[in-house]
């Protein structure tokens, strides 16, 4: 019984194994298939690869400007992140090279490309957003990990124009990042710029409030020494806005315990105490400097005048100051992007490949035909065997879809 038993499985296990000559012999069998319906694809593929436009690669290399220091590179990051919409972090973004291979991929950078190509009449589209794609589909932009240098290709059917076009999305990033505050020194100047802008403004009006004073009143002489301690007390409040302004800059990129960040909050305290203790001197408000009983009203009225001209003046300066010192570490520190080999007129076509056109597509062809040999070869023995036919015929009826429309008589009304 037990060798019946083994005999059994035996037999079951042969019966299940692929035999290698089974397949050869199925292979045979459809050669002439197989082999007419690779050279049909072959052929047909070559021939669409010949009707196929030629397109070409024009390409250009550069070296984008390196950050001085970590805070600048997360500058850059946020910069991008906010031209794209997204996080930096989703883009991937880890070096510099990164970061400005994103910018030449920016809305900014294509729709300028698009206007000096009239692309949108060049791909035949209605919308901007189906050029910016078929613009994007024709960039290929890499970057080298170890030497941080960028390549950008460009593809199109005009040589020329595909040369051109590589150059001049070199053009447009720099264009793009004269615009952009990527250093520390651009924030600072930014910065500086607007506390400058808003001093002048403070300045003209203290101006213009002193002449009118002086038109209505007529000229007011006050004692020298008053004029004195009023200049100090001004000039001592302008170097203290000016110091909360230089603190507030430093502190929106700079943690609190950054050496310049404490050294600043030091130098603005000690300004602080020296302006409390001069005024401490002539009582406790600015406009006891002189006593009231011994000045006209009038007077009085001309001192705040001058005070609060005063306080623009040196608040002008310091600021004036600043924002030259802002300009000279920007310039130093100004994204330089350095091309290294400058586009040129392609000689030879990219795309299309019709050698690889034509193997990738025999390749393929080879193997469909011979999945659908095997498949030809298990219907005919499932039609030998009666049981598997009777399972055919009746997935085949199961699936049978077919409608008859005389069933439905449908009429329609006017």
């Amino acid at each position: 019984m037990e060798e019946i038993k083994m005999s059994t499985l035996t037999k079951t296990k042969e019966e299940n194994e692929i035999d290698l000559l089974d397949l050869l012999l199925v292979l045979g069998k459809h050669k002439n298939f197989i082999f007419k319906f690779t050279f049909f694809v072959a052929f047909i593929t070559a021939i669409i690869s010949l009707i196929l436009p030629p397109v070409y690669m024009a390409e250009t290399k550069f070296l984008p400007p390196q950050p001085q220091s970590s805070s600048a590179l997360q500058m850059l990051t946020q910069t991008v992140g906010q031209l794209a919409g997204v996080g930096a972090e989703a883009l991937g973004i880890k070096t510099p090279g990164d970061l400005y291979a994103e910018l030449l991929k920016s809305n900014t950078v294509l729709d300028r490309i698009i206007e000096r190509f009239n692309l949108m009449k060049l791909y035949e589209v209605k919308y901007r957003i189906e050029a910016r794609k078929r613009l994007l589909d024709n960039l290929q932009v890499t970057v080298n990990k170890k030497s941080g240098i960028i390549k950008l290709a460009v593809y199109d059917k005009d040589p020329k124009r595909a040369a051109d076009m590589a150059n001049a999305f070199v053009e447009e990033l720099r264009n793009l990042t004269k615009n952009l505050a990527l250093t520390e020194a651009s924030q600072r100047r930014l910065f500086f710029e607007e506390q400058l802008k808003e001093a002048k403004e403070g300045l003209l009006k203290a101006e213009n409030e002193l002449s009118e004073f002086q038109k209505k009143t007529g000229a007011i002489q006050v004692e020298e020494q008053a004029k004195t301690t009023i200049m100090a007390i001004a000039t001592l409040r302008a170097e203290v806005t000016a110091k909360e302004a230089e603190l507030r800059m430093l502190k929106s990129f700079m943690t609190p315990d950054n050496p310049e960040v404490k050294k600043a909050e030091e130098a603005l305290r000690a300004l602080k105490a020296e302006l409390a203790n001069l005024e401490r001197k002539k009582g406790n408000s600015p406009e006891a400097l002189i006593p009231t009983g011994k000045l006209p009203e009038v007077g009085i009225e001309y001192l705040r005048k001058v005070r609060n001209l005063k306080f623009y003046e040196t608040l002008y300066e310091v600021m004036l100051k600043a924002y030259e010192a802002a300009k000279l570490d920007e310039a130093k520190e100004a994204p330089v992007i350095q091309v290294i080999d400058k586009a040129t007129l392609p000689e030879k076509k990219a795309k299309p490949k019709r050698a690889l056109m034509v193997l990738v597509a025999g390749i393929s062809a080879f193997f469909l035909s011979v999945i659908i040999a095997f498949f030809k070869e298990y219907i005919e023995k499932s039609n030998q065997d009666p049981e598997r036919k009777h399972k055919i015929n009746t997935l085949k009826s199961l699936f049978d879809f077919k409608l008859d429309f005389k069933k439905f008589n449908l009429k329609f009304k006017k």
